[in-house]
């Protein structure tokens, strides 16, 4: 997997999935929380900005299991 993921890599990863599915974004392996992702994008720089909404709560076992952060 890239360091540096492109908005075609994402989309990639993506297609396959149902698009109803709700999307969290891990963060932090010492404090393992799932955090909502904002409704915002942002281009600056060459670069695409999404923020984050906001805590909805430690991440599941099984999902830090998967991230090796357990």
């Amino acid at each position: 997997m890239p360091h540096d993921l492109t908005v075609g890599y994402l989309l990639q990863q993506l297609q396959d999935l149902d698009p109803n599915l709700r999307i969290r974004l891990a963060v932090n392996p010492d404090w393992p929380f799932a955090h909502f992702l904002g409704a915002s994008i942002i281009i600056s720089d060459g670069l695409v900005y999404i923020a984050e909404d906001g805590q909805d709560g430690y991440l599941p076992p099984e999902v830090r299991d998967a991230l090796a952060w357990t």
